[in-house]
């Protein structure tokens, strides 16, 4: 199909729906010409049902091509969002200085959720703060894969 036919945005809606299951763990899937959303958990981490999903399977079998898959953040850039946060937060305040600490421990996903789950006001923060850059995560994801389509005339 001509590039012209091609999705080349998406809404502030689905950018929000496509981060929220991202943050759900879930695989996001974009059609490349109508921009329907499908969404699939990741069965290699076991505990969804394929039975489910199978309308959404099959159309991702069947068309995988007509899709652009907006990737989770790996743990890597989990971990980034996590220091990004810490690094915000006021100079001289406790709850730095114990993030840092967790950020810096054997497990630190653990213990950082750990530490903002006890932190009060910081909770609600630390949410807002992971879904802005998780929606900021979505629309780079999508610029480029719709760059490279252009790049590589791909349909």
């Amino acid at each position: 199909m001509p590039t012209a036919d091609k999705i080349t945005t998406l809404t502030k809606e689905q950018i929000t729906e496509i981060a929220d299951q991202l943050d759900c763990g879930n695989r996001g899937f974009v059609n490349r010409q109508s921009g329907r959303l499908l969404f699939t958990p990741d069965f290699d981490n076991g505990y969804a049902d394929e039975e489910f999903y199978a309308v959404e399977l099959e159309e991702l079998e069947n068309n995988f091509s007509d899709y652009i898959e907006i990737e989770r953040p790996n743990s890597s850039n989990s971990f980034e969002i996590m220091a990004n946060f810490t690094d915000q937060i006021g100079d001289n305040n406790k709850l730095k200085d114990e993030l840092t600490k967790a950020l810096n421990n054997k497990k630190p996903f653990r213990e950082f959720k750990f530490v903002i789950d006890n932190s009060g006001v910081h909770r609600q923060q630390w949410f807002d703060f992971k879904n802005t850059r998780l929606k900021q995560w979505v629309i780079d994801k999508f610029y480029e894969a719709t760059y490279d389509d252009r790049e590589n005339g791909s349909s």
